[in-house]
């Protein structure tokens, strides 16, 4: 065992004990080789079912990572360019003036349809087709491009119809196809996840969290009107089973090894795969957008897909390091400048990146 995995494991197993954290994994690839692949806790508290190396957790917002990543590797084939107008391969969209939105705009956040309409439903939001029809009939918040704002749930179904409408596949079978398939993890990164694998999964739990911010915020803040309240992550929605085999590409369901495989070979090769070219990755993880968030209001940076900077971070403190966290404290990222790709999946739903912090302060002293 290296120095590294032990420390990471002892910092993992101090989580567990502490009752800080239920189940974890903590994966980190450095120049195309897994370095650290960390298991700790129970999987499932009812059971006593113990977290494995290829236990899938539903880490919600981390899966936009995987939903970006199949957009470049379509882009790379050249079934469409960032600049291409999302009508023109969605001719629907087109309705109540968003002619002009292009794929660029929906992978930076800024295509100005970060809502879902209010009476949507759990259950909606598994239903591809009324949430692709709603995004036909949403009318725009701000000129595209003009404004960034943090697009939730739309951005995975509107990454999603495009991909459907250029590959004639669900975005699920896409991924598995053209990314995990080829790096070994097709069973352990989805989206939709065939229910006959469910028992597989870490079952979520809810950290007990401090409400009292929700009732000082402002009822007009614009995160209350880009959806309702009951879709809001949290332990319930992320055990639905609907939710689980339903294709949502707003969020995944991975083992912290598989996501941090992807981005490992977004970096470079691993094991012979590389997803995307250098010159690529270069402009996928180049700012496109930043300032304050139109929904969340607060500062944001993103490239073509990834947020820049990291969960623990900033872009202008660490400008190299490209990803997606998840709600509930979960995180998958990289850094161009180590070469270095890192990812936690988690089933306690905290409300800070507290854990992610710790072990990304033992790898980059490791």
């Amino acid at each position: 065992m290296s120095d590294l995995q032990k420390q990471v494991q002892e910092a993992a197993d101090r989580l567990v004990e502490s009752g800080e954290e239920r189940g974890l994994q903590v994966a980190v690839y450095r120049d195309g080789v897994q370095v650290v692949d960390v298991v700790a806790g129970v999987a499932d508290p009812e059971t006593g079912r113990p977290v494995t190396h290829d236990t899938p957790f539903y880490n919600f917002s981390i899966g936009k990572g995987a939903t970006a990543t199949v957009a470049h590797v379509l882009a790379e084939r050249g079934l469409f360019d960032y600049d291409t107008p999302v009508a023109e391969l969605w001719p629907e969209f087109a309705r109540h003036g968003k002619q002009g939105v292009t794929v660029r705009h929906v992978l930076s956040h800024t295509a100005g349809v970060p809502g879902v309409p209010l009476d949507t439903t759990p259950e909606d939001v598994c239903t591809w087709e009324k949430m692709t029809a709603a995004l036909e009939d949403a009318e725009p918040w701000w000129e595209p491009g003009t404004k960034m704002g943090y697009h939730a749930y739309t951005f995975g179904f509107l990454v999603g119809e495009i991909v459907r409408r250029v590959t004639g596949k669900p975005i699920s079978q896409v991924l598995r196809e053209d990314v995990a398939g080829p790096l070994g993890v097709a069973d352990e990164l989805y989206f939709g996840m065939p229910e006959k694998e469910h028992h597989r999964l870490a079952r979520l739990e809810d950290a007990p969290m401090d409400m009292s911010a929700f009732g000082e915020m402002p009822a007009d803040l614009p995160m209350f009107k880009a959806g309702p309240m009951t879709l809001m992550p949290n332990a319930e929605l992320g055990n639905r089973p609907d939710y689980l085999a339903a294709d949502i590409p707003a969020g995944g369901k991975t083992s912290a090894r598989a996501i941090a495989r992807m981005y490992a070979a977004l970096l470079g090769e691993v094991d012979g795969v590389r997803l995307i070219s250098p010159e690529r990755l270069r402009e996928a993880t180049s700012v496109v957008s930043d300032g304050i968030d139109e929904v969340f209001g607060m500062p944001s940076t993103w490239g073509l897909g990834y947020g820049i900077g990291g969960p623990t971070s900033t872009a202008e403190l660490s400008p190299t390091v490209f990803g997606v966290p998840g709600a509930g404290g979960s995180a998958a990222w990289a850094d161009t400048a180590t070469g270095t790709a890192f990812a936690l999946t988690k089933n306690r739903l905290t409300n800070d990146f507290a854990a992610a912090e710790l072990f990304a302060g033992i790898v980059s002293r490791g």
